[in-house]
């Protein structure tokens, strides 16, 4: 299987995941990103406003689910 399927496949499973309990996670206002709850600042860019709306949460979950990745994390530096 091609890295970038399984990608998409993970990607699909952990927005699963999020839009079945949307209320452990919070959209970053600085980047988009999902992040849990009881995060003080984004891990990806360090913002620290988010977006607390459960529907937002589980509309950015499925957006995100189905397209590979597109933002840089800390392994890509590495």
């Amino acid at each position: 299987m091609p890295e970038s399927q399984d990608n998409l496949e993970d990607r699909a499973a952990r927005a699963d995941k999020i839009v079945r309990d949307p209320s452990k996670y919070k959209i970053c206002d600085g980047c988009d990103s999902i992040v849990l709850a009881t995060a003080a600042t984004c891990p990806s860019c360090h913002a620290y406003r988010f977006i607390e709306d459960r529907e937002s949460v589980i509309i950015q979950a499925r957006e995100l689910g189905q397209r590979e990745r597109r933002s840089l994390v800390k392994g890509d530096f590495e």
